[in-house]
Formats: structure tokens, sequence, C-alpha cells
């Protein structure tokens, strides 16, 4: 079977909120709004990125067994905006770095982890 990546879908239990702090964070607007918004779509991001927020009853709960890495220019200045958003950085003041690479652990407003990333210049 040759499957693709459709959709990155993301469980909430307030799929608008987490499509608004999404759509801002990757500059994409809501592509459409399915079944009274219990699923909503971003449009593509510009390297193809579809991401999905799906309606569940229930509240986070437990570690992200998956999580993305966006890969900015200014890590400061992308925490901030992450926290201006609603945004949590995990770790306040802990700036992880292996090999040239360096990232902050950070949280979406339902508390799903995702990683902002530096690369090491070439």
């Amino acid at each position: 079977m040759a499957a693709s990546v459709g959709f990155l879908v993301i469980d909430s239990v307030n799929p608008a909120e987490l499509a608004r702090f999404w759509g801002s964070l990757l500059e994409v607007q809501v592509d459409s709004v399915i079944g009274d918004g219990q699923f909503i779509v971003l449009s593509p991001t510009s390297d193809g990125l579809v991401v999905g927020f799906q309606q569940v009853p229930e509240a986070k709960a437990g570690k992200n067994r998956l999580h993305l890495d966006l890969v900015v220019a200014d890590l400061d200045a992308s925490t901030a905006e992450i926290e201006q958003l609603g945004g949590t950085w995990l770790e306040a003041g802990h700036t992880r770095e292996l090999e040239g690479f360096r990232w902050r652990c950070m949280a979406d407003p339902d508390g799903n982890e995702f990683d902002i990333d530096t690369l090491p210049a070439s």
C-alpha cells in the first residue's frame, strides 16, 4: 500500500481556539469547517503541511507521543509571539542544544507540545 500524509490532526475540546492559534503561528487561514466546527482544516503552509483540528470530549492528558518541530529564525522573538498567542514555554528560561541545534519546548493553549528550533549554521 502506498500512502501519503493528508493532514496532521490535533485533537481539541475547542478546535476553533486552536485553529486561531496555529493559523496565526503558521501564517495560514481556516480553509474549511466541517460539521458545526467539529473538524476545522487550515489552508496548506508554504511547505504543504495541512493541519486539522478534531473536536474530542476530553482534555489532553499526558505527554504527546508525536510533536511538530517548527524551524524559526529567532528563538526569542518566536517564544514571545507564541506566548502572546496563548501558548506556553514549558521550560521557561531553558534552551536545549545539541550539535548546533537549539530548541525550546512549547505548548499550544490546549497543552499540546511542540518545539521551536534553529538549525546549525552551515
